[in-house]
C-alpha cells in the first residue's frame, strides 16, 4: 500500500479537460486531422509551464511533450508516459456535459440529458467494484473522454505531484500527448529523439489493477471488384452489377466465430468497415485481427477464397485483393524487455490494487511506439464503455492511476 500523501487534482483537470472537443476526423488528411485537438494542447502545454515543466511545449502536428527532469544520482532510464487527446469519431465529443454520481450505491444510472441511455448494472459487471465510488458520466447526449482523457489528467496530476514533492526519487520523466490516436494515427509523426524516452507506459486501459502487454495484430484489407455495366433496360445476360458482387461477399462471410460480434478473449476476426460504389466498381473495406501474424494469414486467406467464389458465379468481371499493414501485437517487443511490465505490476500493488495482466483486443499508440523502438505496454486509466454515450470512470479509479504512476517511476529508480 502507498505510504505517500497525495492532494489529488486529477478528478478537477479530467472535469475541464472533457469540456474542450477533441474529436478526430479518419476523412481528414492533416495532421492533426482536426485543429480543435490542438485546443486541448495548448492548455495542457500552458499547465505543464505554469507547474514548472519548462520544456513543455506543443508542436505543429498537435504533440505535446515535456520533461520532469531527474532528481536523483542515479544512471535511471527515461521513461515516458503517454495517452492520447482525440476522441473517437463514433459519437460527438462536442459539449460533454460530465455528472457525477457519488457515493454509488448499485443499481442503474439513467443519464439525464436523454434517459434513453442508461449505463444498466447487469451490463456493466465492473460497476460491482464501484460501490462507494464516485462515478463520472455524461449526460448521455455526448460520448464522456474518458478515453483517453483520463489518462491525460492522470499524467498530468502526477506531474503536478512530482514537481510538489523533490524528496521523491525519479529518474528523467517525459510525457508525450498524442493527436489522432483513434483513427490509428497516433504516433506517425512523433519526433522519438526529441523525447528521448528509453521506455514508455500508456495510460489507457480499462479496469484498476490492469496491465496489458499484449495487442492485437492489425491489418486492412480492400476489395476493389469491377463489374459489368449495362443499360437496365437491356442487361439480360449482359449486366455483372459490382455492388452486388460486394453485397455477396459481405452475405458467404462466416456467421459465427470470425466476427466482432461473436468471438472474445483471443479470437480475431474479419470486419468489414465499409462498403461504397455504384453499377461499375465497389470497394469494401475491411479490418482484419488477430492476436499471432499466423491468425491474420489465415482469415485474409479466407477472405479471398470467399471472393473467389463469389466471382466464379460473374465470369466477365474482376477483382483486385490488397492487404496493408496497421500495427502488430506490442509483445513481440515487450517480451524482450520483461522489467518494464514486471516493474508496472509492482507499482500497481503499491497502490493497493490487484495486478491483472490482461491482452487489448484492439491498439494503442503503444502498439506502434513498441516498434519504434520505445518498449509501451498500456496501464488502467480507468476507462469504461468508451466511445458511447454510456462511458463512465470512477474518481477512485483515475486517482489509483496516478499513485501508479508516481510508484512506478521510484521503483525504476530503486531498481537503478
Amino acid at each position: 500500500m502507498s505510504s505517500l500523501t497525495f492532494s489529488h487534482t486529477v478528478t478537477e483537470r479530467f472535469l475541464r479537460y472533457v469540456t474542450i472537443d477533441t474529436q478526430s476526423d479518419p476523412e481528414s488528411p492533416s495532421s492533426p486531422s482536426t485543429e480543435k485537438q490542438k485546443d486541448l494542447g495548448r492548455v495542457l502545454a500552458a499547465e505543464l509551464k505554469a507547474m514548472g515543466v519548462e520544456d513543455a511545449h506543443l508542436d505543429d502536428y498537435g504533440y505535446v511533450y515535456g520533461t520532469i527532469p531527474a532528481n536523483t544520482e542515479k544512471k535511471v532510464p527515461v521513461i515516458c508516459f503517454c495517452s492520447h487527446m482525440d476522441t473517437s469519431p463514433d459519437v460527438t465529443g462536442k459539449d460533454v456535459k460530465p455528472q457525477i454520481v457519488k457515493n454509488y450505491r448499485g443499481g442503474d444510472i439513467v443519464l439525464p440529458g436523454d434517459t434513453s441511455q442508461v449505463i444498466r448494472f447487469a451490463e456493466h459487471p465492473a460497476l460491482k467494484n464501484q460501490i462507494g465510488n464516485d462515478i463520472i458520466t455524461t449526460d448521455g447526449t455526448t460520448l464522456l473522454g474518458a478515453d483517453n482523457k483520463a489518462g491525460v489528467a492522470e499524467i498530468m496530476d502526477a506531474a503536478h505531484f512530482f514537481i510538489n514533492n523533490p524528496d521523491v526519487k525519479h529518474g528523467t520523466i517525459k510525457i508525450l500527448f498524442t493527436p489522432d490516436e483513434e483513427i490509428g494515427r497516433g504516433v506517425d509523426n512523433v519526433d522519438l529523439k526529441k523525447l528521448g524516452a528509453d521506455f514508455g507506459y500508456t495510460m489507457d486501459g480499462e479496469s484498476a489493477g490492469c496491465i496489458e502487454d499484449e495487442t492485437f495484430s492489425a491489418d486492412g484489407a480492400t476489395i476493389t471488384i469491377n463489374g459489368v455495366s449495362a443499360h437496365p433496360g437491356y442487361a439480360k445476360g449482359k449486366m455483372e452489377h459490382a455492388i452486388k458482387i460486394a453485397a455477396a461477399i459481405v452475405e458467404r462471410l462466416p456467421k459465427e466465430g470470425c466476427s466482432p460480434e461473436t468471438t472474445s478473449g483471443k479470437q480475431g476476426f474479419l470486419h468489414p468497415i465499409g462498403i461504397e460504389g455504384a453499377l461499375e466498381q465497389a470497394t469494401l473495406s475491411f479490418i482484419v485481427r488477430d492476436f499471432t501474424e499466423e491468425g491474420l494469414k489465415e482469415k485474409e486467406v479466407l477472405l479471398e477464397t470467399i471472393v473467389e467464389d463469389v466471382m466464379k458465379d460473374y465470369p466477365r468481371s474482376t477483382y483486385k485483393f490488397e492487404v496493408k499493414e496497421q500495427y502488430r501485437n506490442m509483445k513481440q517487443v515487450i517480451d524482450r524487455h520483461p522489467h518494464v511490465v514486471e516493474y508496472a505490476v509492482e507499482a500497481i500493488r503499491r497502490a493497493g490494487l490487484r495486478p491483472m495482466r490482461t491482452a487489448i483486443r484492439g491498439g494503442t499508440d503503444g502498439s506502434r511506439l513498441s516498434f519504434m523502438g520505445l518498449p509501451c505496454p498500456n496501464i488502467f486509466a480507468g476507462e469504461h464503455a468508451f466511445h458511447s454515450r454510456l462511458e463512465w470512470v470512477s474518481r477512485q479509479d483515475m486517482e489509483k492511476a496516478v499513485q501508479t504512476i508516481v510508484h512506478l517511476a521510484m521503483i525504476w529508480e530503486e531498481k537503478a
